[in-house]
């Protein structure tokens, strides 16, 4: 048997790992920028990390969610503290995609209404009405086609405000900083007018957190900074550093009836034990705080090269748009210097690396990339 051939990856083999760097199985080490597409928010193998996940290994790896579980009134307790969304109800899951299908069908059970507004370049999963919600016709299949789904243009308030008043909008749902199309940043007054207009037709407003939350933008959801509360906030790859887990938190006008929502492996012990160690980190080493100083560091200086189109994003969450004619930037980072970043299409290199990153590895990686834009 071989692998079913779904991505196209680089002809390299991690096999170790620590705070912001990687080695493959030749010795050479990577600084990492990319940090497994935003998943790595706290370094790679980070000591409490792995003592945490060890020490659960150890006493209980996973049981059902049939038996009651402290570790989830744990993670619960800790995740408001840190969130601020202390009054909220937390759902957990194992995945992104897992957390919006549950947030948009939570919001249909609300308020009895089908209907979802997304953005254009959105990208929301991949599982069935996450994908109708993606603005990606190539990976919607068939069966996930639905009319339910309404795409407006990105920022577009008349056009937000004619969608209420032409359907009965079940809910809006929007990345608060879009990452796969591009790192485009949802603007204060966009957000302040989704929330305006999901209280006036009771609507549920659902802030997309997935890649953009977990203090990746400086705040713990990059929706805060609008002022305004979601009403369902979708989390995931940050959460667990690593290990598979995702949540939606849900505002306290919901009321969970049994059945509505369910999970296997959801909020299983040692998901628990990685999470909690993840919130414990960004807690104990002031880590959005950290994301926002190098970040911001990050931007003013790319921003000085002349040769960028324009710099976008958040905290260490940053897309660096080039002209075509740079489109060999990438892979001469990764390939000549050693570092691994992301990209979205057509030429935006994305940086998604762990909020522990220091200024050294900035400085280290703008010198690269200034070789790189020069070649």
């Amino acid at each position: 048997m071989k692998l079913f051939d779904v991505y196209p990856v680089n002809d390299i083999i991690i096999e170790k790992a620590q705070d912001s760097h990687v080695w493959d199985n030749k010795g050479t080490q990577y600084l990492d920028l990319y940090g497994g597409h935003a998943v790595i928010s706290i370094g790679h193998t980070h000591p409490h990390y792995v003592k945490r996940l060890t020490d659960q290994l150890h006493k209980v790896g996973f049981y059902s969610n049939s038996v009651k579980m402290p570790l989830q009134e744990e993670l619960a307790a800790l995740l408001g503290k840190v969130s601020g969304k202390e009054d909220y109800q937390l759902f957990l899951c194992n995945s992104g995609a897992e957390a919006n299908e549950n947030a948009l069908k939570l919001a249909s059970f609300y308020n009895g209404k089908k209907k979802v507004i997304a953005f254009k370049k959105a990208f929301h999963g991949r599982t069935s009405l996450a994908v109708a919600a993606t603005d990606n016709p190539k990976i919607v299949a068939p069966v996930n086609e639905t009319d339910n789904v309404v795409f407006l243009p990105w920022e577009d308030e008349a056009a937000l405000e004619q969608a209420f008043q032409q359907y009965e909008v079940s809910s809006v749902i929007i990345e608060g900083i879009q990452g796969v199309g591009g790192i485009n940043v949802a603007s204060e007054s966009f957000l302040r007018k989704i929330r305006s207009l999901c209280d006036a037709h009771n609507a549920v407003f659902i802030a997309d957190s997935v890649q953009c939350g977990y203090g990746r933008s400086g705040k713990f959801y990059s929706h805060d900074f609008a002022g305004v509360n979601a009403d369902i906030y979708s989390m995931a790859k940050g959460m667990g550093n690593g290990f598979p887990i995702g949540a939606i938190i849900i505002a306290p006008k919901f009321h969970a009836v049994y059945g509505m929502l369910g999970t296997t492996f959801g909020g299983n012990h040692l998901a628990c034990a990685a999470a909690l160690a993840v919130l414990e980190t960004v807690q104990a080493e002031k880590l959005m705080d950290n994301a926002a100083t190098v970040g911001n560091y990050l931007m003013e200086q790319l921003r000085t090269f002349d040769k960028v189109k324009e710099v976008r994003g958040r905290g260490l969450m940053i897309g660096i748009d080039l002209p075509e004619e740079l489109s060999h930037v990438r892979k001469e980072l990764l390939h000549t210097h050693k570092i691994f970043t992301g990209e979205a299409k057509p030429n935006v290199i994305r940086l998604l690396p762990s909020l522990a990153l220091t200024q050294a590895h900035a400085d280290q990686f703008l010198e690269a990339f200034g070789k790189a834009l020069n070649k």
